[in-house]
């Protein structure tokens, strides 16, 4: 075998190695629970004509991307579910800056009890 061709070899063995010989497989995306899967249903049905699930993706209101990790902090000393039953049930209590007031207030009594429920322990696997 000629020394070239070995050489070529070795490079391309080398280029392998170092481009995805240690790439890790991402991380598997989380199965919802049975309630946060009806939440997933219901926020395509009521909430996705307006409300985007991808980061930087503006529709109508804001990205609710990240929303499990930001809701704790919107407004002091109230947690995550707290400020999201809030932003669901009274849509005019917390504005995000630069969006107006357009979710309909009526949403709330739109969905049922378990609707409500489940719309919120989806939008908190939202991280």
């Amino acid at each position: 075998m000629p020394l070239r061709f070995k050489f070529c070899l070795l490079l391309c063995l080398l280029f392998l190695i170092a481009c995805g010989g240690n790439s890790e497989a991402p991380p598997p995306t989380p199965t919802l629970n049975p309630q946060a899967q009806l939440g997933k249903q219901v926020f395509s049905r009521d909430c996705g004509a307006c409300h985007s699930t991808t980061p930087d993706t503006l529709i109508v209101g804001p990205s609710l991307a990240g929303i499990a990790s930001r809701a704790s902090s919107r407004v002091e000393g109230q947690d995550a579910y707290s400020y999201l039953l809030t932003s669901v049930m009274q849509p005019d209590a917390y504005l995000v800056e630069g969006f107006e007031d357009l979710m309909p207030a009526s949403l709330s009594k739109q969905l049922t009890g378990e609707e409500l429920d489940a719309v919120i322990a989806y939008l908190q696997t939202l991280e």
